[in-house]
């Protein structure tokens, strides 16, 4: 639990830090932020070629456009940092081989920030056809998915490829 909490607390303040260096007040957004923005606007782009972004003037968040209407916002909070994390914070509380680690942890990363912009997109593509379900999709719905797969990704660490795996496995 040790390890869980230290990296967790050390990773947390970093990316706090690199939050810091951005004007809240003037409605500046982070570049990680806008990059997950920009890409969720280019799978939007694949569906409806009417989809695009902007920068809202009085928030720090990025406007998105569907089908030429304002469908929501992505917030600092929608970039799935945290999530990720949350997931690398676990995988080094159950450390297995160097290698097998950081490895686990780039595809892990990798396969969250994709899952996180395909997110967004279904979940922009949903709120146009459904806005009566905003809440259930993005309160619940949609949060579900991603945790359930950070889950998924930590029971395949666990299992496999951390130090705990292969304790377990000579018993």
């Amino acid at each position: 639990m040790g390890k869980f909490f230290l990296s967790y607390l050390i990773l947390t303040i970093l990316y706090q830090s690199y939050l810091n260096q951005f004007d809240v007040k003037n409605a500046e957004v982070d570049g990680f932020t806008k990059s997950v923005a920009k890409q969720t606007e280019w799978v939007l782009s694949l569906i409806d070629n009417q989809s695009y972004t902007t920068k809202h003037l009085t928030e720090p968040s990025i406007k998105l456009f569907y089908k030429n209407k304002y469908i929501s916002r992505v917030i600092e909070g929608c970039n799935g940092l945290s999530v990720m994390i949350l997931f690398v914070a676990f995988v080094i509380a159950f450390n297995g081989k160097f290698k097998n680690t950081l490895l686990f942890l780039l595809f892990g990363i990798v396969i969250i920030h994709v899952l996180n912009v395909l997110r967004i997109a279904l979940l922009s593509m949903a709120l146009y056809f459904y806005p009566q379900f905003e809440h259930f999709l993005h309160g619940v719905l949609f949060p579900l998915i991603i945790y359930g797969v950070v889950f998924v990704l930590w029971v395949i660490w666990v299992n496999n490829y951390s130090s705990y795996a292969s304790v377990s496995k000579k018993i």
